[in-house]
């Protein structure tokens, strides 16, 4: 058996995990990052990577970002959001002001599309280039035991053991860790399941690239997306809420398929499109309620913390941030020799100061959705409206929105000046 020492171990070699080791070598602190998988490895996701994931790790190391620009065989540059409710009514959200040919050449695009399977090879391909960084692929974690002074992982084949004061839940929504540790368990209204497919020869797609999100009433509060993705592929696929999925019944394989034959909007699209591969189901543990996100010497992030955002359904952003400001509570939890659960409140803080009341806006607009007056009253109200426009911009890009949200001239402008 080979045993292992470490301060810190980030369970799970995603974005968020990634970026939890990245930001803890900016800082000079060592760690162990261990996952199952043997990367490149497929990761059933949307495939979108918000002006979030960009912000997040401009903030870590500003040479990461300019190294995946060039990467043009593996992600699609995305300029914007579009919202498509019911009978066509559109809102076009682009993610730079004044968008134009000219200024796509000149700027950095504020998100992209790319397949998790290359999106997640070329983060941990970074990870591998920094030397305080022990990379451990091909390693399912099946055991692990609360200690006195932390915890110890046991592989289920017996040959590696880690011992760390410091454990970092970094391994996604079905976290066994999340579950036994967290105390985070699945809750159906704050849930989503998902199914999600690759096509090839898919047409109509926006000049720059815009990701789509159709609200249909066989799926809302959820929504059918398509993304394009590089070689005249696009992600395609349906989210909804679980509790909702269960009561009305729905099969969302069956659903999509039948839709993007039938509906007025997909059909003419789809005609010549081809499934390449096979439709395969996800979950989405959604941030719509707070939960308690860290204990005695751990921390969890992204989706093992349930971050995902209720509306949008983006989780790389939320979770490569959780991730950062872990690190960041990592090197004060080293400096203090302090791993408690009171010590580890800071960092619970941290993580919802930044993201609840963009999650509680989400949460808030998701449930509006539940009622189609509702919705064909809104997107009648909100659809050239400016102030609404900026907040659906900044759930992808990341504009601090907190004084916004604070501010009770905001929401009457939201709603009254259209401008």
């Amino acid at each position: 058996m080979n045993t292992i020492q470490t301060d810190v171990c980030v369970l799970g070699a995603g974005p968020g995990g990634v970026a939890t080791a990245l930001q803890l070598h900016e800082l000079g602190i060592p760690c162990v990052m261990v996952d199952k998988a043997v990367f490149p490895r497929d990761k059933i996701c949307g495939d979108a990577i918000s002006g979030k994931v960009v912000y997040a790790l401009n903030r870590i190391d500003k040479s990461i970002v300019p190294e995946f620009v060039e990467r043009n065989d593996i992600k699609v540059d995305c300029w914007g959001v579009s919202f498509i409710f019911s009978k066509g009514r559109e809102i076009k959200v682009p993610l730079k002001p004044d968008l134009s040919e000219k200024l796509i050449k000149e700027q950095t695009p504020s998100g992209f599309v790319a397949k998790r399977m290359d999106f997640d090879n070329f983060m941990i391909d970074v990870a591998r280039k920094r030397d305080l960084i022990d990379i451990i692929e091909n390693c399912n974690i099946s055991k692990i035991v609360k200690t006195e002074n932390g915890f110890e992982l046991t592989s289920k084949d017996g040959k590696t053991h880690i011992k760390t004061k410091l454990l970092i839940g970094a391994n996604g929504a079905h976290s066994k860790f999340m579950r036994e540790f967290g105390n985070i368990h699945k809750d159906p209204e704050h849930y989503a399941g998902s199914v999600r497919g690759y096509y090839k020869n898919v047409t109509g797609f926006n000049q720059f690239n815009f990701i789509e999100l159709h609200y249909l009433k066989e799926f809302l509060p959820g929504y059918l997306w398509v993304f394009p993705l590089p070689n005249g592929q696009a992600n395609v696929g349906v989210g909804m809420r679980s509790d909702l999925i269960s009561k009305n019944k729905v099969n969302l394989k069956d659903d999509m398929i039948r839709l993007l034959k039938e509906h007025p909007r997909f059909k003419e699209r789809f005609k010549d499109a081809e499934l390449v591969g096979k439709l395969q189901g996800f979950g989405l543990p959604l941030g719509s309620k707070k939960r308690k996100l860290s204990g005695d010497n751990f921390m969890l992030i992204g989706d093992a913390a349930s971050l995902i955002d209720p509306l949008t359904g983006e989780g790389i952003g939320n979770a490569v941030i959780s991730g950062r400001f872990a690190a960041l509570h990592a090197q004060k939890c080293l400096e203090a020799d302090n791993f408690s659960s009171e010590f580890m409140d800071a960092y619970d803080k941290m993580v919802y100061d930044k993201l609840w009341d963009e999650l509680k806006v989400s949460y808030r607009l998701q449930k509006g959705l539940l009622k189609p007056w509702m919705v064909a009253f809104t997107t009648r109200v909100l659809a050239n409206n400016k102030q609404f426009g900026e907040v659906l911009s900044a759930m992808f890009s990341d504009v601090d929105l907190r004084k916004k949200l604070q501010s009770p001239k905001f929401y009457f402008n939201l709603i009254f000046n259209r401008k």
